[in-house]
């Protein structure tokens, strides 16, 4: 395919990407994440940080589908009978052995958390997906790990990533250096990431993705070069 090519600003570097083998990868924006009758709402975690994304997200999508950006919905979403889980991952959240952990009822809703097809796998309703939209389900901390998410890429001809999602200092940063490791050039859209952790651990990814793998942007500068393009 004909080469795109787009210049635009990062954290004290120009960047020129081809859009024709770009594609953003939005990570685990779902309810168990980011919703206040989520997972992580129920254990007590301020799940505010985790929603600013969405506004900004909002707004760069769109733009992206109009020139033809694939946009890659990466969830985590367990079996319904958890085979896919090893033990370390049956007890985060849930060191004890008790309370609510993966695959485990919500009390109330009764949702599974962070089931596949369920409720609290979903992403929230605000970024509603587009039919043109790709999907991967997870079930560890990298999106790469034991999926399909690198077969869809190289069959796409994606060079270039852009990433978003939560929590950025865990899967959001494991799948990103996991793409770094397999040549992908990577961009962390920073306004469109976020955590529940301390903010030292956000401002350590950003440090280390601008410093070792990748790029850091915001969704703003993004969107003005892509209007740019139209004029």
């Amino acid at each position: 395919m004909p080469p795109r090519p787009m210049t635009l600003q990062a954290e004290g570097k120009l960047v020129t990407l081809d859009l024709a083998r770009t594609a953003i990868i939005i990570v685990d924006m779902q309810n168990d994440f980011c919703h206040p009758d989520g997972w992580l709402a129920h254990c007590g975690v301020d799940v505010a940080p985790v929603r600013a994304p969405i506004a900004p997200l909002q707004a760069l999508l769109p733009v992206l589908r109009h020139h033809d950006v694939p946009v890659i919905w990466l969830n985590w979403g367990n079996r319904p009978d958890r085979l896919n889980l090893s033990p370390a991952l049956l007890h985060v959240y849930k060191p004890s052995g008790t309370g609510v952990g993966l695959g485990d009822p919500l009390p109330g809703s009764g949702a599974k958390v962070l089931e596949r097809g369920s409720w609290s796998a979903a992403i929230v309703d605000e970024l509603a997906a587009d039919p043109s939209d790709i999907h991967v389900a997870k079930y560890r901390m990298s999106g790469f790990q034991d999926t399909e998410l690198d077969s869809i890429l190289r069959n796409l001809g994606v060079a270039t990533l852009m990433f978003a999602g939560v929590n950025a200092d865990q899967c959001v940063l494991c799948t990103l250096q996991d793409a770094s490791f397999r040549g992908y050039d990577c961009l962390l859209v920073a306004d469109c990431a976020a955590t529940t952790s301390p903010d030292y651990c956000l401002a350590a990814t950003i440090y280390n993705v601008r410093q070792c793998f990748g790029f850091v942007t915001r969704s703003e500068q993004i969107i003005a070069n892509l209007a740019g393009r139209e004029t």
